[in-house]
């Protein structure tokens, strides 16, 4: 295997090549043994599924194709491993190069806007539904797999088995993109200090409620203070009651439009996404395709009470509860930040990076013991005043296979070959317990992972509960998602820097979304840039108008925007989801 290091736009790039090799039944009965166990498959239905692979491959040995995905522990092992496998089973080369998120998007965009095939495979987050269903170069994989691609799709894929697919699924009801690997956005709290007795009492004194889950984000900023303000030390180490990043970067940008703001309560209920108010506070009204505004003259809600009230604790509790330099750091750098063992709870905390926090003491991981066992737990995040039942609960990303029209037809159906493979039944479990971001129900309630579930926090217990399905990823309602999103970054870099307000800010993003999404109209009413589907914004009105006179978002303020605080007993989670 070839590894090599390589620059681009300042970001590392890891580029993997397997050695060559022709397809191979006695290689693929090799790996199934020395590397594909435990499977969710029999040993005779491995064998059986990659003969059908071989088979598949035949006239395509010897080609190389390119494969682009994000540098997480999941993506370097199929880059490590499976093209390697995938090359000495089926004949089939694959180079996969592994960047940062930005970089990956990057690459999409030059690929649609020069026609070029820079890459004949992208794992790329179903947040870009909305852009992918509407610009007409993003191959629809209900139709590939019925069409020109059925004779390279695996019977045994099993489309009903995969949760995410709703991600990827367009307004008209075809799927687009294919998960690969997803991981959702919970509650981080070390259980050890929330079990001490000594703790409750304190709490329970100070508060008036029990120290436990909060439900709610009263619940979550009492605890902070309470561990930032009044324990302040434990073991002799400074302790702070919260973890947050606000580094000024793209990352800061998804801090918000991974459902923040509809955490908060700011969109309107119905799943995976708002209806007719998403998570961005973008309007689009139920039955159509055509986004209507994001400001709140216009009927959207990203410049809504809800929507500020979002940003501003945010804001206030980086400042107040975070440990000192936490609003410097970025996202790479603020999730691994918790195993130096200082933190209380994290509201928002990725669960890709469980790998990182069940690592040993040994490798400087202070939120496991010395045998290993973890100190800490995750649970649902808490909700918002404004949030109401129904809506959704948190983000969910789901990274998805994405196949490219502007790829010639034989490197695309190799490539599908390659996505079909890296999430099939035969390697899914075993790549799923390197890499934990879990795509395929037979996987996440496979009996290797009720024996490790007690080593993975309640990560298993998510994924096997019906509240796995309220954690979800951006939806339709944004018509173009690199060039929404990079506002987003920008606008609350200035609430960062006390440049302006979080109401000013929240304005000002809003209004830039809105002359954005004018652009778009003008090019898809001019040329069908956006498949009839692009803004058809709405004429501003009053904002009392869209408040109060029309249901639903954008919601009227709160006259209390700190209700009671409530908690709940991390094993009554745990039971609930059993059941």
């Amino acid at each position: 295997m070839r590894r090599l290091l390589l620059a681009s736009s300042g970001a590392v790039v890891l580029i993997f090549a397997s050695g060559s090799a022709q397809a191979d039944m006695a290689a693929a009965e090799r790996w199934i043994d020395e590397e594909f166990q435990p499977s969710s498959l029999t040993r005779e239905e491995q064998v059986a599924e990659m003969e059908w692979f071989i088979q598949a491959a035949e006239p395509f040995q010897g080609m190389e194709i390119n494969v682009v995905a994000e540098a997480i522990p999941t993506h370097e092992y199929e880059a490590e491993v499976l093209t390697q496998a995938f090359e000495e089973i089926t004949g089939i080369r694959v180079n996969m190069q592994l960047m940062g998120e930005g970089d990956v998007v990057q690459a999409l965009q030059t690929q649609l806007q020069t026609q070029r095939n820079l890459y004949d495979l992208y794992v790329n987050d179903a947040d870009l539904i909305g852009m992918h269903y509407r610009i007409g170069q993003t191959v629809n994989l209900t139709e590939w797999m019925e069409g020109e691609g059925a004779d390279v799709t695996n019977p045994g894929l099993d489309i009903d088995d995969y949760f995410g697919t709703a991600s990827g699924t367009a307004p008209d009801g075809d799927l687009y993109q294919l998960p690969d690997q997803q991981f959702a956005n919970l509650y981080w709290f070390r259980k050890d200090w929330f079990d001490r007795e000594d703790l409750q009492e304190q709490f329970r004194e100070q508060y008036g409620y029990d120290l436990g889950v909060p439900r709610n984000w009263s619940a979550y900023e009492d605890i902070a203070e309470f561990f930032t303000e009044h324990v302040q030390e434990i073991d002799g180490v400074q302790v702070y009651g919260h973890m947050d990043y606000g580094k000024r970067a793209p990352d800061l940008g998804w801090r918000m439009t991974d459902a923040w703001l509809s955490m908060a309560g700011a969109a309107d209920p119905g799943l995976p996404n708002g209806v007719p108010v998403d998570e961005w506070g973008i309007r689009m009204e139920e039955g159509t395709c055509n986004p209507v505004g994001a400001s709140v003259t216009r009927g959207g809600a990203t410049n809504s009470r809800p929507a500020v009230y979002a940003v501003e604790k945010w804001d206030e509790w980086l400042r107040n509860y975070a440990p000192p330099g936490a609003s410097d750091l970025d996202f790479y750098q603020s999730l691994p930040a918790l195993s130096q063992g200082n933190v209380a709870q994290q509201i928002f905390w990725y669960t890709a990076f469980t790998a990182n926090m069940v690592q040993s003491q040994e490798e400087g991981n202070n939120t496991v013991d010395e045998e290993g066992n973890l100190l800490w737990r995750m649970a649902p995040s808490p909700v918002g005043p404004y949030w109401k039942e129904g809506m959704q609960r948190g983000y969910q990303d789901v990274g998805s296979w994405t196949l490219m029209e502007t790829t010639p037809l034989d490197r695309r159906k190799a490539a599908w070959l390659f996505a079909q493979f890296a999430s099939s039944k035969t390697v899914d479990v075993k790549k799923s317990h390197v890499g934990i971001t879990f795509v395929r129900d037979s996987t996440v309630r496979h009996e290797s992972f009720s024996e490790r579930a007690p080593q993975l926090g309640g990560l298993i217990e998510f994924y096997r509960s019906p509240d796995r399905h309220q954690w979800t990823d951006t939806g339709t309602n944004v018509p173009d998602y690199p060039r929404l999103a990079q506002l987003f970054w920008q606008h609350i870099g200035d609430v960062t820097a006390g440049t302006f307000t979080a109401q000013e800010a929240m304005d000002r993003l809003a209004g830039e979304m809105d002359e954005l999404m004018a652009r778009m109209q003008a090019a898809d009413e001019a040329n069908d840039a956006y498949s009839g589907c692009g803004p058809r914004l709405n004429e501003p009105r009053e904002a009392d108008y869209w408040i109060n006179e029309v249901e639903g978002a954008p919601w009227p303020p709160l006259e209390n925007e700190k209700p009671q605080g409530v908690t709940v007993a991390y094993e009554e989670i745990i039971q609930r989801w059993a059941e």
